[in-house]
């Protein structure tokens, strides 16, 4: 009996995430290969004392799995400027798009199933574009990330933080695995964990959440022991290494574990600024 209770408790926790999802979006359906994200609120990792810790965010389409490889391969042959021979150092630095065998040759290390990994926020967001699409913000990613396998709140998801933890305890492998067979989170979404880091909008304003030079030392205390000050979670270490890693980073930067996914307004929301 207990078994059939959390049987049907999970089935009702999903269909309510689907609902959440079709009232977002004015029930439409998304666009293909996006998940509609309903309206929430993002906690940013650290904030000041005197302010609301939480952020609101207007509901949004996500993809459902990171950009691949073969994506991108039809970007660049669409759009040579952003081939790897041609690409102005400006835009990206010498290691973009390194594991691929030619400018226009995926190879044995960029399968074509793939998250591309070695591309800039430059190209990440040329690619979002050409689209019509555009980066997440880091107030939208995080709060997709915090949606557990089976319940809206992952925090206490067991199954999720051994996933994180193991993930981030490995070191990457020379060629990443496919995320479409990826379990998906409640909201449908695939591989934010597990696979590779992501490129979000605001990537060099995500530790600064107010007035910039009363917050400009929200960055710096990040990477020392007063980092944990004022901090929503000391406990919450991955959301300690996604700060650390973009407030490390240069828009032109490419690593061998850095990818993207894109996002759209959904219909009921402000169009983006360009």
């Amino acid at each position: 009996m207990r078994a059939l209770a959390l049987f049907i408790r999970l089935g009702q926790t999903l269909i309510a995430a689907a609902a959440l999802g079709l009232l977002a979006t004015g029930g439409r359906s998304a666009p293909a290969g996006m998940i509609a994200i309903p309206a929430g609120a993002y906690a940013p990792l650290l904030t000041s004392a005197a302010e609301d810790p939480s952020v609101p965010v207007p509901a949004f389409y996500l993809d459902e799995r990171p950009v691949t490889n073969g994506e991108f391969l039809a970007f660049v042959r669409a759009n040579p400027s952003w081939q790897r021979g041609r690409v102005s150092p400006l835009f990206a630095d010498q290691s973009y798009l390194k594991h691929w065998s030619g400018d226009l040759e995926l190879g044995p290390l960029a399968p074509p199933d793939s998250p591309v990994v070695h591309v800039s926020w430059f190209a990440a967001r040329a690619y979002a574009r050409s689209l019509g699409k555009r980066l997440p913000t880091t107030a939208e990613w995080e709060r997709t990330a915090a949606v557990g396998y089976t319940t809206p709140d992952g925090r206490n998801d067991a199954e999720l933080n051994g996933d994180i933890y193991r993930w981030l305890a490995r070191p990457t492998p020379a060629v990443i695995p496919t995320a479409a067979e990826a379990r998906p989170n409640a909201l449908g979404v695939r591989g934010l964990f597990g696979y590779i880091w992501e490129w979000v909008s605001d990537f060099n304003t995500a530790m600064v959440t107010g007035e910039s030079r009363a917050d400009s030392g929200l960055e710096r205390d990040l990477f020392c022991g007063s980092g944990s000050v004022g901090a929503r979670d000391t406990s919450d270490y991955a959301a300690f290494m996604r700060g650390a890693l973009r407030s490390s980073l240069q828009a032109y930067n490419t690593t061998s574990s850095l990818g993207f996914r894109c996002a759209r307004d959904s219909e009921t929301s402000a169009p983006s600024a360009p």
